[in-house]
């Protein structure tokens, strides 16, 4: 059974509390989820960032790090990302647990005022954020974008993406677009700094071993003034594939790159989609997957190649590193093994191993605060909070036949290529 406690703080607001004696620190995190959407997309992503510079208190970058110094090297830090068609802005405060602070001072009470502070106090310009640090935080943005093309395996899995739902919310990229960062202005951050206060789903995740309340307390206070009209998001799953989309890129590359994208049909809450899960984990997520035994070992076709699927969005996604001319050679062998698996040929060892590896990887995300963390949030983002324990339960009760089943809702949507000139 789980052992994470949820409170409603507001509308759209909930503490989330996880307690574990293991380790000397703690975590603080604030998760807003806004609608994916190609006009706020890139003005969200570079708010988070600006927001963690600075606040109205410590209102230069120098003074809130001299700040989290004095509270035993605490560390602020801030990200973007997206799940299914959600926008997802986070907020991270990590330090040393209570019960190692002097003099019976609460680090999570400080902590937590601390954040609230740099959400809903930041430094600003009468209506606009600071212009220095608006700029400083679109420069390290069109950095991550540009790291983002130089490593081609990113880039090409962003591409097939890009393409497949060119017509849907998820084709949008978790910053938007290099131009759009380009354009905004302080005042277009502090606009969407508003909107986000006012319409984000909030999640705020504790994770340590001392009491959470009063880091509940803090947070309770913060919101009791706030008027919000919290934005529900639900993600959009087209079923099958209708034709194939091909897609080719030439550029100086010195190996070329192949991304498949299969609809798979099935998506949360629909049960079933952890099968199509394990599915494709059992084609192409282990080191025991066929993917990678037969069409990477036996017919050395491909540097690498692994599949995953979506749950959110009910979508597999193959990608592999090739030689330019394995390319058509790989593609056969990789549509093989998805007819194989389709006709029923999978072992009892190779269902097994699979299962143990993503089990193991379960367990593996509970050695660390930011593991406990990241394993919550995403049972939350999944709409169903369950316990490793529990979630190893479901794996090990899917069948063969659920496997097969899985298999044969696969259609072929999108390939794309990107190879040498």
């Amino acid at each position: 059974m789980s052992n994470l406690k949820r409170t409603k703080l507001a509308e759209g607001v909930h503490f989330n509390s996880v307690s574990d004696n293991r380790f000397k620190t703690m975590l603080i995190e604030a998760n807003f989820v806004m609608p994916l959407s190609a006009e706020t997309a890139s003005a969200n992503a570079l708010l988070v960032y600006v927001l963690s510079r600075s606040c109205r208190e410590y209102p230069t970058y120098r003074a809130l790090c001299k700040k989290l110094s004095s509270l035993y090297g605490a560390e602020l830090s801030a990200a973007s990302g997206k799940s299914g068609d959600r926008q997802l802005l986070t907020l991270t405060l990590t330090g040393i647990d209570d019960r190692y602070a002097l003099d019976g001072e609460s680090i999570a009470e400080q902590l937590s005022s601390l954040l609230c502070s740099v959400i809903f106090e930041p430094n600003l310009n009468g209506s606009a954020f600071l212009q220095a640090e608006t700029d400083q935080e679109r420069r390290q943005l069109l950095d991550d974008i540009d790291s983002e093309f130089n490593d081609k395996r990113v880039y090409a899995i962003g591409q097939m993406i890009k393409n497949m739902c060119s017509d849907e919310v998820f084709g949008i990229k978790r910053y938007g677009t290099a131009e759009q960062v380009k354009s905004l202005t302080p005042e277009d951050l502090y606009a969407a700094w508003q909107n986000v206060l006012r319409t984000a789903q909030l999640e705020i995740m504790y994770v340590g071993d001392s009491e959470p309340d009063k880091a509940l307390s803090v947070f309770a206070e913060a919101f009791s003034g706030i008027e919000r009209e919290p934005h529900k998001v639900e993600t959009e799953v087209i079923a099958k594939a209708e034709n194939v989309k091909r897609i080719t890129d030439e550029m100086d590359v010195s190996q070329s790159k192949l991304v498949m994208g299969f609809r798979g049909e099935r998506a949360l809450p629909d049960k079933k989609a952890y099968a199509s899960q394990l599915m494709a984990a059992v084609l192409g997520g282990t080191a025991t997957s066929k993917l990678f035994c037969n069409v990477r070992e036996k017919q050395s076709l491909c540097y690498y190649c692994a599949a995953r699927y979506d749950k959110t969005k009910g979508i597999m996604i193959i990608d592999s590193g090739v030689e330019g001319e394995n390319i058509e050679k790989l593609e056969r062998g990789i549509m093989k093994e998805i007819e194989d698996l389709k006709n029923g040929e999978i072992t009892d060892f190779e269902l097994e191993a699979t299962k143990l590896a993503v089990i193991n990887s379960y367990y593996s995300s509970n050695d660390t605060v930011r593991g406990i963390d990241t394993w919550y949030m995403n049972r939350i983002f999944e709409g169903e909070i369950k316990s490793i324990e529990e979630m190893a339960e479901r794996v090990n009760a899917v069948t063969k036949e659920e496997i097969i089943e899985a298999a044969k809702l696969l259609t072929l949507d999108t390939v794309y290529v990107l190879k040498n000139k």
